[in-house]
């Protein structure tokens, strides 16, 4: 602490106005305690502390405002201000009213010999928020530390115990990152060395080919198709696959070698026959579509791309056909519930929406194909749009019951003609609807919106059966 050179002739005589004045702007909080150590004063310097502490401390013992833990610190700050002009600054942990505790450093003076003590205080909190802060801040960064470690961790494991080969490819140059132990003993190097060495190496002219073709499709669209692969030297066939690895700015490729056995050219190369089935597909003016379990797409041909308006086959892959359906959440539901309990779907009408808007009515039919525990479902789709034909007649009760509404009109309250008008549409809907799904009442009661069991209560209130397909004819009043 540096003193004033000569405060006499500098501030002169300040009078005890102006030296509260001078305490109460520079204090946040100011004590006068007595030689008691009792509290005969208090200003603050801001609204904000004097509604946090309460009015009575006047009165009170100062060692009876702070926490049992800062009573330590408050008697020696008392007991240094006996013996020097000024005291050195001392933290101290008040108690509020609203039950949470305010940090004051206090710096303190006695006035005279035996007399008074002023006590000069800074609020802490916002330093102790802070702190707080800080210590959150780096708690939560050992926590993170200590997650990515175990991470790391499991990874590391994972890569080494895996029997398939791995490897880490920097995308831009394709040389080796990283590369598992399983890798080295298929393509016949040590992990060490296969590290930095550009990738694809020692394969025939072919399959080096068709596996740079691999890297650039996934560089560019994030998959691509697996393709085969054969060494140079030992011969040995892989199915090669990649995928994109993003890491802050860097891109890398994880390839994985899927080992092929000798004889899985005869098990994967086509028979003629089946060679001409896949061609007839492709360019069927028929759409053709397969899906997984799940109703994601597989494989498209070029007349379902055209209609769903989508430029590659590569774009609609792994999308539900859900997407292009008339019907979101329903149409396909209904397919494939039917599809798992009876095989097939036949003629299924619905309406088919592009990517750019338009909209075109289709059938559906659709068959299920179990390939072990994991079922494909083939769906077939045609454009009638443009089939010539004339909306079903309707049926004679139609119109004879049209006839007679209107013929009551005048006899009969307009709320009771509502309301018989609303139940005959009401059992029209559920006869659609039952012979849309094929009598299945869980998909008939999704397509309309309905909870199973209130339909069950509708079918047993109309008295429809399972191949109903008359209209209600109100009777006459």
């Amino acid at each position: 602490m540096s003193p004033f050179r000569d405060p006499r002739e500098s501030l002169g005589v300040l009078n005890a106005e102006t030296a509260a004045l001078l305490i109460e702007g520079t204090a946040d909080i100011a004590i006068v305690i007595d030689d008691q150590g009792v509290v005969s004063d208090i200003a603050y310097g801001s609204d904000d502390l004097s509604s946090e502490f309460s009015d009575d401390w006047i009165g009170q013992p100062w060692l009876a405002t702070v926490v049992p833990e800062s009573r330590p610190n408050l008697e020696a700050l008392l007991a240094e201000a006996e013996h020097d002009a000024i005291t050195h600054w001392r933290q101290v942990t008040h108690p509020t009213a609203r039950g949470t505790d305010i940090p004051v450093q206090y710096r303190a003076m006695r006035l005279s010999e035996g007399g008074s003590v002023v006590a000069l205080g800074r609020n802490l909190q916002g330093i102790a928020a802070l702190q707080q802060q800080l210590v959150d801040a780096q708690q939560a960064l050992e926590r993170d530390y200590w997650r990515f470690r175990q991470v790391e961790t499991r990874y590391r494991l994972l890569f080494r115990m895996v029997a398939e080969a791995i490897l880490i490819i920097d995308a831009p140059t394709q040389r080796v990152v990283e590369a598992n132990p399983a890798s080295g003993q298929l393509l016949g190097e040590s992990p060490a060395r296969v590290i930095g060495r550009p990738f694809p190496e020692g394969f025939d002219a072919d399959s080096t080919q068709a596996i740079n073709g691999l890297l650039a499709g996934v560089r560019a669209a994030g998959r691509a198709d697996d393709v085969r692969a054969r060494l140079l030297d030992s011969g040995q066939e892989f199915l090669v696959s990649a995928s994109l690895l993003r890491q802050e700015n860097v891109s890398f490729l994880l390839v994985r070698l899927s080992p092929l056995p000798a004889d899985s050219n005869s098990s994967i190369t086509h028979p003629e026959t089946s060679s001409r089935y896949l061609r007839v597909l492709e360019n069927a003016p028929d759409c053709v579509v397969i899906t997984d379990g799940d109703g994601r797409i597989l494989t498209a041909n070029a007349t379902f791309l055209n209609l769903a308006e989508v430029a590659t086959e590569q774009q609609a892959r792994g999308e539900s056909l859900d997407r292009w359906l008339g019907r979101p959440g329903v149409d396909l539901n209904v397919l494939m519930a039917n599809l798992r309990q009876h095989g097939t779907v036949r003629l299924f009408a619905t309406t088919l929406c592009g990517e750019y808007g338009s909209t075109t009515d289709v059938e559906i039919s659709a068959a299920a194909i179990r390939n072990g525990e994991r079922p494909y479902f083939g769906f077939f789709i045609r454009d009638v749009g443009r089939r010539l034909g004339a909306e079903p007649a309707p049926t004679p009760e139609q119109p004879r019951w049209l006839e007679q509404l209107t013929e009551r009109v005048g006899r009969v309250p307009l709320k009771e003609l509502v309301r018989e008008s609303t139940d005959t549409i009401e059992r029209l809907c559920i006869e659609a609807a039952l012979k849309l799904t094929g009598d299945n009442r869980a998909s008939a009661a999704e397509l309309l919106g309905l909870s199973r069991q209130s339909l069950y209560v509708k079918i047993d209130r109309y008295g429809i059966t399972d191949q109903a397909s008359e209209a209600p004819v109100p009777d006459k009043k």
